[in-house]
């Protein structure tokens, strides 16, 4: 029903196997809905078998599990799609509120993104036409009857929810795609598509709620817990995807060189009076190895607070801070390509080199500037 940003962590819960390479997890979630759903759809199941007596529990749980099983199938036509048009499937979870794929890639395409999104759906309308058909052909007010009219119902009514145009909905990922085809900004197709979700959220909640209480009709509580359960969950998707959108503008428009600071290129031998002749102390220093390889920098802090007759015997190694050989960036990084490659050298180092296309040094750069850049922009 969802689909997920590569950014996401791992569900937590139990792998219970493999798809499209990526593992299926059962979220500890699922345990609550389980038994949740299952004392909701009792009633209706006694209703349409009134002789069952307490075995309408087992009958509402067996109904819950194959809901769920519709909604792995589900997952499972978006990992395979996504699989097959190059992108990268790292999970498939079934969750509390049903289940969601987490996918990444830097091959995706206006085109991509709305064949994974419809093929989720397109198993649930699949599934609701086959077992109405199926439904048709036995004979009423039995269990069989029972279980599978409720799971084509079920399954027609995800299939077609998650067809409605808004995001978190898969329907919400195609006008997304529409959006961004006709615009070439994938953020403007998020940020349409996340509004668009927050009107669905609402008018989902009005037709469940305000409008029979406008016809007078008594507040029904599973329509109501319903409204509130998926209007929720619509409108924090569609909130979330909207302040995405604003994180992947600001994530494009970044760029390496405005936030490293201008770096020099010194031996370990120097010394700190070679150091003063620049007349500048805020100009940071980079160390080259024998090789002519970045292998340090010197700490200005340090470098200040050595006194004035001890500078010209004083090697810039003795105010150094040595850098692993992946602390390196190239400048004319920017965009995803930047904030990936800082992430890769920040998990050895949070200070690292920007190089030229060359590889001269060129400046010196935090993690945290960028973290800082990303948070503010």
């Amino acid at each position: 029903m969802q689909r997920t940003a590569e950014a996401n962590g791992q569900t937590r819960g139990w792998v219970v196997g493999r798809v499209a390479g990526a593992p299926v997890v059962v979220s500890r979630s699922w345990l609550l809905a389980a038994v949740v759903l299952t004392f909701m759809i009792e009633p209706v199941m006694r209703r349409y078998v009134p002789d069952a007596g307490v075995q309408t529990y087992v009958l509402a749980l067996l109904d819950v599990l194959l809901l769920f099983g519709s909604v792995f199938l589900h997952e499972v036509a978006h990992a395979l799609v996504a699989r097959r048009r190059g992108m990268e499937v790292h999970e498939l979870a079934v969750t509390l509120l049903g289940g969601h794929t987490r996918m990444g890639g830097s091959g995706a395409t206006p085109a991509t993104s709305a064949l994974v999104a419809v093929a989720g759906p397109t198993v649930n309308v699949v599934l609701a036409v086959l077992t109405w058909l199926l439904w048709q052909q036995l004979p009423p007010g039995g269990i069989a009857a029972a279980l599978v009219g409720s799971l084509a119902l079920a399954n027609g009514f995800v299939g077609v929810l998650n067809l409605v145009p808004g995001l978190p909905l898969d329907g919400g990922y195609v006008l997304e795609a529409l959006v961004w085809r006709r615009t070439g900004r994938r953020s403007r197709g998020t940020v349409v598509a996340g509004w668009s979700g927050r009107v669905v959220a609402v008018a989902f909640v009005a037709w469940l709620v305000l409008l029979p209480a406008v016809r007078g009709a008594r507040p029904d509580l599973p329509a109501v817990v319903w409204a509130v359960v998926i209007g929720g969950f619509l409108w924090s998707g569609a909130t979330q995807a909207i302040r995405g959108a604003a994180l992947g503008r600001t994530v494009d428009a970044l760029r390496l060189t405005s936030l490293m600071r201008p770096a020099i290129a010194l031996l370990p031998s120097d010394t700190l009076a070679d150091l003063d002749s620049f007349d500048d102390p805020t100009l940071e220093v980079v160390l080259l190895d024998v090789e002519g390889e970045p292998a340090g920098y010197v700490d200005l802090g340090a470098a200040a607070s050595v006194p004035g007759e001890h500078r010209d015997r004083t090697p810039l190694a003795a105010v150094s801070v040595p850098l692993p050989p992946e602390a390196r960036v190239r400048g004319s990084l920017a965009g995803g390509d930047a904030v990936r490659a800082v992430a890769l050298a920040s998990a050895r180092t949070p200070v690292m080199t920007v190089l030229a296309d060359d590889g001269q040094v060129v400046g010196l750069l935090r993690a945290q500037d960028v973290i800082d850049a990303l948070r503010t922009g």
